[in-house]
Protein backbone atom coordinates (compact mmCIF):
# COMPACT_ATOMS: atom_id res chain seq x y z
CA UNK A 1 0.00 0.00 0.00
CA UNK A 2 2.75 2.43 0.55
CA UNK A 3 4.57 2.05 -2.51
CA UNK A 4 1.27 2.32 -4.30
CA UNK A 5 0.40 5.33 -2.62
CA UNK A 6 3.98 7.39 -2.27
CA UNK A 7 6.36 7.93 -5.22
CA UNK A 8 9.93 8.72 -3.90
CA UNK A 9 10.99 9.60 -0.14
CA UNK A 10 10.23 12.83 0.50
CA UNK A 11 6.81 12.23 3.14
CA UNK A 12 8.66 9.15 4.55
CA UNK A 13 11.58 11.35 5.15
CA UNK A 14 9.32 14.15 6.43
CA UNK A 15 7.27 11.80 8.63
CA UNK A 16 10.78 9.79 10.33
CA UNK A 17 12.95 13.13 10.69
CA UNK A 18 9.61 15.13 12.62
CA UNK A 19 10.38 15.56 16.30
CA UNK A 20 6.64 15.08 16.83
CA UNK A 21 3.84 12.39 16.67
CA UNK A 22 1.94 12.35 12.97
CA UNK A 23 0.87 9.53 11.27
CA UNK A 24 -1.49 9.63 8.40
CA UNK A 25 -4.80 7.94 7.90
CA UNK A 26 -6.93 7.18 4.65
CA UNK A 27 -10.53 7.97 4.09
CA UNK A 28 -11.86 4.67 6.06
CA UNK A 29 -9.85 5.85 9.05
CA UNK A 30 -7.29 3.81 8.20
CA UNK A 31 -3.33 4.38 9.89
CA UNK A 32 -1.63 3.85 6.77
CA UNK A 33 2.08 5.79 8.10
CA UNK A 34 3.41 6.11 11.64
CA UNK A 35 6.60 8.05 12.45
CA UNK A 36 8.70 7.00 15.79
CA UNK A 37 7.27 9.74 17.95
CA UNK A 38 3.91 7.95 17.47
CA UNK A 39 5.58 4.06 19.19
CA UNK A 40 6.97 6.30 21.79
CA UNK A 41 3.89 8.34 22.77
CA UNK A 42 1.17 5.49 22.14
CA UNK A 43 3.75 1.87 22.84
CA UNK A 44 2.83 0.35 19.84
CA UNK A 45 5.28 -0.21 16.72
CA UNK A 46 4.34 1.29 13.60
CA UNK A 47 3.75 -2.18 12.40
CA UNK A 48 0.97 -3.09 14.89
CA UNK A 49 -1.04 0.29 13.81
CA UNK A 50 -0.54 -0.08 10.45
CA UNK A 51 -4.13 -1.18 8.86
CA UNK A 52 -5.48 -0.50 12.47
CA UNK A 53 -8.52 2.39 12.69
CA UNK A 54 -7.50 5.82 13.93
CA UNK A 55 -10.13 5.06 17.45
CA UNK A 56 -7.68 2.36 18.48
CA UNK A 57 -5.38 5.24 19.85
CA UNK A 58 -8.43 6.97 21.36
CA UNK A 59 -10.24 5.95 25.00
CA UNK A 60 -13.15 3.38 24.18
CA UNK A 61 -15.91 6.33 25.44
CA UNK A 62 -15.38 8.08 22.84
CA UNK A 63 -14.34 5.83 19.99
CA UNK A 64 -17.99 5.85 18.23
CA UNK A 65 -18.19 9.60 18.70
CA UNK A 66 -15.04 9.91 16.64
CA UNK A 67 -16.31 8.05 13.64
CA UNK A 68 -18.78 10.42 12.67
CA UNK A 69 -16.44 13.17 13.26
CA UNK A 70 -13.96 12.16 10.41
CA UNK A 71 -16.76 11.00 8.21
CA UNK A 72 -17.75 15.14 8.12
CA UNK A 73 -13.82 15.88 7.91
CA UNK A 74 -13.23 14.26 4.80
CA UNK A 75 -16.41 15.39 3.08
CA UNK A 76 -15.14 19.06 4.04
CA UNK A 77 -11.47 18.71 4.39
CA UNK A 78 -9.58 21.69 5.03
CA UNK A 79 -6.26 22.19 7.78
CA UNK A 80 -7.79 23.13 11.06
CA UNK A 81 -6.83 22.10 15.04
CA UNK A 82 -9.19 18.59 15.77
CA UNK A 83 -11.91 18.98 18.16
CA UNK A 84 -11.58 22.64 18.72
CA UNK A 85 -13.49 24.33 21.92
CA UNK A 86 -12.97 20.33 23.35
CA UNK A 87 -10.48 18.71 25.43
CA UNK A 88 -9.27 15.68 23.58
CA UNK A 89 -7.67 12.53 24.91
CA UNK A 90 -5.69 9.84 24.01
CA UNK A 91 -4.85 6.03 25.01
CA UNK A 92 -1.74 4.22 25.18
CA UNK A 93 -1.12 0.86 24.50
CA UNK A 94 -1.28 -0.35 28.26
CA UNK A 95 -4.88 1.94 28.69
CA UNK A 96 -3.75 5.13 30.50
CA UNK A 97 -5.28 8.45 29.26
CA UNK A 98 -3.23 11.61 28.72
CA UNK A 99 -4.31 14.81 26.94
CA UNK A 100 -3.29 15.92 23.37
CA UNK A 101 -3.46 18.30 20.66
CA UNK A 102 -4.31 17.38 17.39
CA UNK A 103 -3.82 19.30 14.28
CA UNK A 104 -5.01 17.88 10.99
CA UNK A 105 -3.93 18.71 7.25
CA UNK A 106 -5.37 17.05 4.37
CA UNK A 107 -3.64 15.06 1.88
CA UNK A 108 -3.87 14.08 -2.07
CA UNK A 109 -1.41 11.73 -3.95
CA UNK A 110 -0.29 11.96 -7.34
CA UNK A 111 -2.82 8.89 -7.98
CA UNK A 112 -5.81 11.43 -6.33
CA UNK A 113 -6.49 9.30 -3.23
CA UNK A 114 -7.36 11.66 -0.37
CA UNK A 115 -5.52 11.16 3.06
CA UNK A 116 -5.30 12.81 6.53
CA UNK A 117 -2.24 13.33 8.52
CA UNK A 118 -2.32 14.21 11.88
CA UNK A 119 0.07 15.79 14.20
CA UNK A 120 -0.44 14.81 17.61
CA UNK A 121 1.28 16.46 20.51
CA UNK A 122 1.05 15.37 24.45
CA UNK A 123 -0.12 18.18 26.34
CA UNK A 124 -0.01 16.80 29.84
CA UNK A 125 2.71 18.70 31.11
CA UNK A 126 0.95 22.05 29.96
CA UNK A 127 -2.41 20.39 31.85
CA UNK A 128 -0.45 20.24 34.62
CA UNK A 129 1.24 23.68 34.73
CA UNK A 130 -2.66 25.55 34.18
CA UNK A 131 -3.90 23.28 36.77
CA UNK A 132 -1.30 24.36 39.40
CA UNK A 133 -2.02 27.78 38.33
CA UNK A 134 -5.75 27.57 38.75
CA UNK A 135 -5.05 25.73 41.85
CA UNK A 136 -2.23 28.24 43.39
CA UNK A 137 -5.27 30.95 41.88
CA UNK A 138 -8.12 28.88 44.23
CA UNK A 139 -6.14 28.84 47.10
CA UNK A 140 -5.61 32.78 46.68
CA UNK A 141 -8.83 33.58 46.61
CA UNK A 142 -9.77 31.57 49.29
CA UNK A 143 -7.23 33.45 51.09
CA UNK A 144 -8.38 36.68 49.68
CA UNK A 145 -12.30 35.97 50.33
CA UNK A 146 -11.31 35.29 53.82
CA UNK A 147 -9.20 37.74 54.79
CA UNK A 148 -10.08 39.95 57.77
CA UNK A 149 -8.60 42.95 56.02
CA UNK A 150 -10.85 44.25 52.99
CA UNK A 151 -7.77 44.05 50.23
CA UNK A 152 -8.44 45.95 47.18
CA UNK A 153 -7.11 45.95 43.64
CA UNK A 154 -6.89 48.87 41.28
CA UNK A 155 -5.08 50.06 37.52
CA UNK A 156 -2.71 53.29 37.43
CA UNK A 157 -5.72 55.01 37.03
CA UNK A 158 -7.55 54.23 40.46
CA UNK A 159 -9.98 52.23 38.78
CA UNK A 160 -11.24 49.55 41.50
CA UNK A 161 -10.70 45.90 39.87
CA UNK A 162 -11.52 43.52 42.38
CA UNK A 163 -12.37 43.72 46.10
CA UNK A 164 -12.90 40.83 49.07
CA UNK A 165 -16.08 40.22 51.07
CA UNK A 166 -14.30 41.89 53.91
CA UNK A 167 -14.11 45.82 51.58
CA UNK A 168 -18.06 44.75 51.23
CA UNK A 169 -18.61 44.94 54.69
CA UNK A 170 -15.68 47.45 55.68
CA UNK A 171 -17.06 50.27 52.96
CA UNK A 172 -20.33 49.12 52.64
CA UNK A 173 -20.83 48.62 49.16
CA UNK A 174 -21.23 45.50 46.87
CA UNK A 175 -18.57 44.74 44.52
CA UNK A 176 -20.80 45.70 41.78
CA UNK A 177 -21.13 48.66 43.59
CA UNK A 178 -17.39 49.89 43.47
CA UNK A 179 -15.78 47.64 40.61
CA UNK A 180 -15.46 49.98 37.32
CA UNK A 181 -15.38 53.15 39.84
CA UNK A 182 -12.71 55.29 40.91
CA UNK A 183 -11.01 54.25 44.72
CA UNK A 184 -11.57 58.00 45.65
CA UNK A 185 -15.14 57.01 45.99
CA UNK A 186 -13.66 55.14 49.16
CA UNK A 187 -12.11 58.18 50.74
CA UNK A 188 -13.49 61.60 52.20
CA UNK A 189 -11.94 65.11 51.07
CA UNK A 190 -8.92 66.26 50.95
CA UNK A 191 -7.66 62.66 50.83
CA UNK A 192 -10.10 62.03 47.27
CA UNK A 193 -8.38 65.09 45.57
CA UNK A 194 -4.78 64.52 46.91
CA UNK A 195 -5.07 60.77 45.62
CA UNK A 196 -6.42 61.45 41.88
CA UNK A 197 -2.75 63.75 41.75
CA UNK A 198 -1.06 61.32 43.43
CA UNK A 199 -1.56 58.39 41.03
CA UNK A 200 -1.50 61.15 38.16
CA UNK A 201 1.94 62.28 39.16
CA UNK A 202 2.89 58.34 39.62
CA UNK A 203 2.38 58.09 36.46
CA UNK A 204 4.65 60.93 34.77
CA UNK A 205 7.34 60.60 37.73
CA UNK A 206 6.84 57.25 39.14
CA UNK A 207 7.04 59.07 42.40
CA UNK A 208 6.05 56.43 45.02
CA UNK A 209 4.86 57.70 48.20
CA UNK A 210 3.02 54.89 50.29
CA UNK A 211 3.84 52.22 47.73
CA UNK A 212 5.38 49.58 49.83
CA UNK A 213 5.46 52.17 52.65
CA UNK A 214 1.77 51.92 54.52
CA UNK A 215 0.23 54.71 56.80
CA UNK A 216 -2.76 55.64 58.48
CA UNK A 217 -5.43 57.22 56.39
CA UNK A 218 -8.97 57.72 56.68
CA UNK A 219 -11.91 56.01 54.69
CA UNK A 220 -15.39 57.19 53.76
CA UNK A 221 -18.14 54.67 54.14
CA UNK A 222 -21.26 54.28 51.78
CA UNK A 223 -23.73 56.00 54.31
CA UNK A 224 -21.08 59.13 54.68
CA UNK A 225 -19.07 58.21 57.73
CA UNK A 226 -15.27 58.02 58.16
CA UNK A 227 -13.05 55.96 60.36
CA UNK A 228 -9.45 55.50 61.11
CA UNK A 229 -7.73 53.04 58.73
CA UNK A 230 -4.42 51.45 58.24
CA UNK A 231 -3.17 51.45 54.39
CA UNK A 232 -0.36 49.56 52.79
CA UNK A 233 0.17 49.33 49.03
CA UNK A 234 1.94 46.66 47.06
CA UNK A 235 2.35 47.32 42.81
CA UNK A 236 2.41 44.21 40.71
CA UNK A 237 3.00 44.23 36.58
CA UNK A 238 1.11 42.36 34.45
CA UNK A 239 2.10 42.19 31.05
CA UNK A 240 2.14 45.99 30.34
CA UNK A 241 -0.02 46.97 32.82
CA UNK A 242 0.45 48.31 36.09
CA UNK A 243 -2.04 47.27 39.12
CA UNK A 244 -2.02 47.80 42.56
CA UNK A 245 -3.59 46.09 45.46
CA UNK A 246 -4.36 48.00 48.96
CA UNK A 247 -4.68 45.76 52.01
CA UNK A 248 -7.13 48.40 54.99
CA UNK A 249 -7.68 47.48 58.12
CA UNK A 250 -10.21 49.51 60.15
CA UNK A 251 -7.90 50.90 63.45
CA UNK A 252 -11.11 52.42 64.95
CA UNK A 253 -10.95 50.07 68.38
CA UNK A 254 -7.67 50.82 68.16
CA UNK A 255 -7.67 54.20 68.40
CA UNK A 256 -9.67 54.03 71.01
CA UNK A 257 -7.88 51.79 73.04
CA UNK A 258 -4.85 54.48 72.62
CA UNK A 259 -7.43 56.76 73.68
CA UNK A 260 -8.37 55.26 76.50
CA UNK A 261 -4.38 54.36 77.47
CA UNK A 262 -3.76 58.16 77.23
CA UNK A 263 -6.77 59.07 79.61
CA UNK A 264 -5.43 56.70 81.87
CA UNK A 265 -2.16 57.75 81.65
CA UNK A 266 -3.36 61.01 82.46
CA UNK A 267 -5.15 59.96 85.34
CA UNK A 268 -2.24 57.79 86.55
CA UNK A 269 -0.07 60.98 86.59
CA UNK A 270 -2.35 62.79 88.28
CA UNK A 271 -2.65 60.33 90.68
CA UNK A 272 0.93 60.22 91.16
CA UNK A 273 0.88 63.95 91.58
CA UNK A 274 -1.74 63.84 94.10
CA UNK A 275 0.35 60.78 96.14
CA UNK A 276 3.35 63.44 95.99
CA UNK A 277 1.38 66.08 97.51
CA UNK A 278 -0.25 63.86 100.20
CA UNK A 279 2.82 62.15 101.16
CA UNK A 280 4.34 66.08 101.86
CA UNK A 281 1.09 66.56 104.01
CA UNK A 282 1.65 63.45 105.51
CA UNK A 283 5.56 63.91 106.50
CA UNK A 284 5.08 67.77 107.35
CA UNK A 285 1.20 68.36 108.75
CA UNK A 286 0.84 64.92 110.24
CA UNK A 287 4.32 64.51 111.85
CA UNK A 288 4.62 67.86 113.30
CA UNK A 289 1.44 67.68 115.89
CA UNK A 290 2.65 63.96 116.59
CA UNK A 291 6.12 64.37 117.78
CA UNK A 292 4.23 67.50 119.98
CA UNK A 293 2.11 64.74 121.72
CA UNK A 294 4.77 62.42 122.09
CA UNK A 295 6.67 64.67 124.07
CA UNK A 296 4.12 65.83 126.02
CA UNK A 297 3.65 62.23 126.95
CA UNK A 298 7.27 61.84 127.86
CA UNK A 299 6.84 65.04 129.99
CA UNK A 300 3.75 63.94 131.95
CA UNK A 301 4.74 60.43 132.21
CA UNK A 302 8.21 61.57 133.68
CA UNK A 303 7.23 64.62 135.72
CA UNK A 304 3.51 63.45 136.92
CA UNK A 305 5.08 59.69 137.72
CA UNK A 306 4.45 60.02 141.41
CA UNK A 307 0.65 61.37 140.63
CA UNK A 308 -0.23 58.43 139.05
CA UNK A 309 -1.17 55.26 139.81
CA UNK A 310 -0.35 51.71 138.20
CA UNK A 311 -3.16 52.25 136.08
CA UNK A 312 -2.38 55.73 134.95
CA UNK A 313 1.21 55.13 134.71
CA UNK A 314 -0.42 51.89 131.78
CA UNK A 315 -1.90 54.25 130.07
CA UNK A 316 0.81 56.50 129.55
CA UNK A 317 2.80 53.97 128.35
CA UNK A 318 0.51 52.81 125.38
CA UNK A 319 -0.04 56.02 124.63
CA UNK A 320 3.45 56.57 124.33
CA UNK A 321 3.56 53.47 122.18
CA UNK A 322 1.02 54.42 120.10
CA UNK A 323 2.59 57.25 119.11
CA UNK A 324 6.01 56.01 118.53
CA UNK A 325 3.43 52.97 116.33
CA UNK A 326 1.93 56.02 114.38
CA UNK A 327 5.22 57.93 113.79
CA UNK A 328 6.87 54.14 112.21
CA UNK A 329 3.42 53.84 110.36
CA UNK A 330 3.87 56.96 108.35
CA UNK A 331 7.06 56.46 108.08
CA UNK A 332 6.37 52.95 105.85
CA UNK A 333 3.82 54.67 104.19
CA UNK A 334 6.21 57.47 102.69
CA UNK A 335 8.76 54.88 101.88
CA UNK A 336 6.23 52.58 100.40
CA UNK A 337 4.98 55.58 98.27
CA UNK A 338 8.36 56.80 97.22
CA UNK A 339 9.31 53.10 95.83
CA UNK A 340 9.35 53.30 92.09
CA UNK A 341 8.58 56.69 91.63
CA UNK A 342 11.69 58.74 92.98
CA UNK A 343 14.53 57.14 91.72
CA UNK A 344 17.85 57.01 93.08
CA UNK A 345 21.50 56.74 91.17
CA UNK A 346 22.00 53.24 90.06
CA UNK A 347 25.18 52.05 91.42
CA UNK A 348 26.96 48.70 92.36
CA UNK A 349 26.26 47.30 95.83
CA UNK A 350 28.35 45.37 97.92
CA UNK A 351 26.23 43.28 99.98
CA UNK A 352 28.93 42.28 102.24
CA UNK A 353 29.30 45.94 103.26
CA UNK A 354 25.55 46.80 103.34
CA UNK A 355 24.41 43.78 105.71
CA UNK A 356 27.57 44.91 107.94
CA UNK A 357 25.83 48.19 108.28
CA UNK A 358 22.14 46.55 107.95
CA UNK A 359 23.18 44.51 111.09
CA UNK A 360 24.60 47.37 113.09
CA UNK A 361 21.99 49.69 112.71
CA UNK A 362 19.28 47.00 113.60
CA UNK A 363 21.42 46.37 117.06
CA UNK A 364 19.84 42.26 117.39
CA UNK A 365 19.38 41.74 121.49
CA UNK A 366 22.16 39.68 122.92
CA UNK A 367 20.01 36.40 122.43
CA UNK A 368 19.93 36.67 118.87
CA UNK A 369 22.89 35.81 116.59
CA UNK A 370 22.14 37.15 113.26
CA UNK A 371 25.29 35.15 110.69
CA UNK A 372 25.91 35.48 106.89
CA UNK A 373 26.58 32.12 105.71
CA UNK A 374 29.45 32.79 103.22
CA UNK A 375 30.66 36.37 101.38
CA UNK A 376 27.73 37.73 99.24
CA UNK A 377 27.37 38.89 95.59
CA UNK A 378 27.76 42.52 94.20
CA UNK A 379 24.09 44.17 92.93
CA UNK A 380 23.47 46.97 90.68
CA UNK A 381 20.38 48.66 91.94
CA UNK A 382 19.24 51.74 93.92
CA UNK A 383 21.54 51.16 97.40
CA UNK A 384 18.69 52.53 99.31
CA UNK A 385 15.97 50.06 97.99
CA UNK A 386 18.40 47.29 98.71
CA UNK A 387 18.82 48.19 102.09
CA UNK A 388 15.26 48.47 102.40
CA UNK A 389 14.48 44.92 101.78
CA UNK A 390 17.00 43.03 103.87
CA UNK A 391 16.77 45.54 106.38
CA UNK A 392 13.05 44.69 106.57
CA UNK A 393 13.49 40.46 106.41
CA UNK A 394 16.42 40.79 108.96
CA UNK A 395 14.34 42.84 111.80
CA UNK A 396 10.90 41.09 111.08
CA UNK A 397 13.36 37.67 111.82
CA UNK A 398 14.35 39.09 114.83
CA UNK A 399 11.18 40.88 116.15
CA UNK A 400 9.58 36.95 115.87
CA UNK A 401 12.02 34.97 117.75
CA UNK A 402 11.06 33.78 120.67
CA UNK A 403 13.67 30.96 121.66
CA UNK A 404 16.36 31.77 124.31
CA UNK A 405 18.65 31.69 121.99
CA UNK A 406 17.46 33.23 118.54
CA UNK A 407 18.74 32.63 115.38
CA UNK A 408 18.95 34.82 111.52
CA UNK A 409 20.61 33.15 108.45
CA UNK A 410 21.67 34.93 105.81
CA UNK A 411 22.27 33.28 102.63
CA UNK A 412 22.70 33.21 98.45
CA UNK A 413 22.60 30.70 95.77
CA UNK A 414 22.92 31.82 91.73
CA UNK A 415 20.21 29.94 89.89
CA UNK A 416 20.96 30.83 85.89
CA UNK A 417 20.87 34.51 85.58
CA UNK A 418 19.44 35.47 89.11
CA UNK A 419 20.51 35.44 92.65
CA UNK A 420 18.14 33.55 95.37
CA UNK A 421 18.83 35.17 98.87
CA UNK A 422 17.37 34.09 102.29
CA UNK A 423 16.75 35.24 105.44
CA UNK A 424 15.84 32.10 108.15
CA UNK A 425 14.97 32.16 111.27
CA UNK A 426 14.38 30.08 114.28
CA UNK A 427 11.23 32.53 115.67
CA UNK A 428 7.07 31.71 116.03
CA UNK A 429 6.75 30.81 112.48
CA UNK A 430 3.68 31.37 110.28
CA UNK A 431 0.81 29.01 109.60
CA UNK A 432 0.30 28.10 105.53
CA UNK A 433 -3.12 30.24 105.33
CA UNK A 434 -1.61 33.45 106.27
CA UNK A 435 1.45 33.13 103.64
CA UNK A 436 -0.76 35.51 101.25
CA UNK A 437 -1.65 37.50 103.23
CA UNK A 438 1.52 38.73 105.58
CA UNK A 439 2.57 40.40 101.92
CA UNK A 440 -0.67 42.70 102.14
CA UNK A 441 -0.37 46.25 103.77
CA UNK A 442 -1.15 46.66 106.91
CA UNK A 443 -1.65 43.15 107.81
CA UNK A 444 -0.01 41.45 111.04
CA UNK A 445 -0.53 38.21 112.49
CA UNK A 446 0.69 39.19 116.18
CA UNK A 447 -1.89 41.38 117.83
CA UNK A 448 0.51 44.91 117.96
CA UNK A 449 0.25 45.48 121.56
CA UNK A 450 2.56 42.02 121.62
CA UNK A 451 5.08 42.81 118.80
CA UNK A 452 5.41 46.87 117.55
CA UNK A 453 4.34 46.41 113.80
CA UNK A 454 3.18 48.49 111.34
CA UNK A 455 2.42 45.93 108.64
CA UNK A 456 4.16 47.88 105.85
CA UNK A 457 7.37 45.95 105.70
CA UNK A 458 6.63 43.12 104.08
CA UNK A 459 4.83 44.61 101.61
CA UNK A 460 7.38 47.38 100.63
CA UNK A 461 9.51 44.61 100.39
CA UNK A 462 7.43 42.35 97.79
CA UNK A 463 7.32 46.21 96.00
CA UNK A 464 10.66 46.96 95.83
CA UNK A 465 11.87 43.35 94.45
CA UNK A 466 8.98 43.10 92.27
CA UNK A 467 10.46 46.37 90.58
CA UNK A 468 13.33 44.64 90.01
CA UNK A 469 11.91 42.14 88.18
CA UNK A 470 12.18 39.60 91.14
CA UNK A 471 9.78 37.19 93.51
CA UNK A 472 9.35 36.34 96.86
CA UNK A 473 8.00 34.10 98.60
CA UNK A 474 8.15 32.65 102.21
CA UNK A 475 8.44 29.08 103.72
CA UNK A 476 8.05 28.06 107.30
CA UNK A 477 6.65 25.73 109.98
CA UNK A 478 4.68 27.18 112.98
CA UNK A 479 6.44 27.09 116.11
CA UNK A 480 10.29 26.24 114.35
CA UNK A 481 10.43 28.94 112.18
CA UNK A 482 10.19 30.91 108.51
CA UNK A 483 12.54 31.28 105.69
CA UNK A 484 11.72 34.34 103.64
CA UNK A 485 13.24 33.97 100.14
CA UNK A 486 13.46 36.56 97.31
CA UNK A 487 15.50 36.68 93.69
CA UNK A 488 17.50 39.36 92.04
CA UNK A 489 18.79 39.60 88.33
CA UNK A 490 22.68 39.26 88.56
CA UNK A 491 24.09 41.87 86.95
CA UNK A 492 26.56 41.66 83.51
CA UNK A 493 29.63 41.25 84.61
CA UNK A 494 29.39 41.19 88.52
CA UNK A 495 31.12 38.34 90.66
CA UNK A 496 29.72 36.81 93.41
CA UNK A 497 31.70 36.98 96.71
CA UNK A 498 33.45 33.40 96.51
CA UNK A 499 34.77 34.29 93.12
CA UNK A 500 36.00 37.83 94.13
CA UNK A 501 37.62 36.34 97.13
CA UNK A 502 38.95 33.65 94.99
Amino acid sequence: MKEHLLEGQTLDWLLTSAAEAMLIVNGDGRIVLANPPVERLFGYTPAELIGQPLEILMPERIRAAHVGMRDRFFADPHSRPMGIGMELYACRRNGDEFPVEVSLSPLRTDRGLSLVMATIHDITPRKRAEEAVLESEARMRAIVDTAVDAIITIDERGTIERVNPRAEQLFGYSAAEMTGQNVSMLMPQPYREQHDGYLARYRETGEKRIIGVGREVVGLRKDGSTFPMDLAVAQMQIGARRMFTGVVRDITERRRAEEQRQRLMQEISAANEELTNFAYVVSHDLKAPLRGIGSLANWLSTDYADKFDDEGREHMRLLISRVHRMSALIDGILQYSRVGRIKEATVKVDLNVLLREVIDLLAPPPHVSVTVAHPLPTLVGERTRIQQVFQNLISNAIKYIDKPAGEVRIDCARDGNRWTFSVADNGIGIEPRHFDRIFQLFQTLVPRDRVESTGVGLTLVRKIVEMYGGEVWVESTPGAGSTFYFTFPVSHGMQSGQEAHA
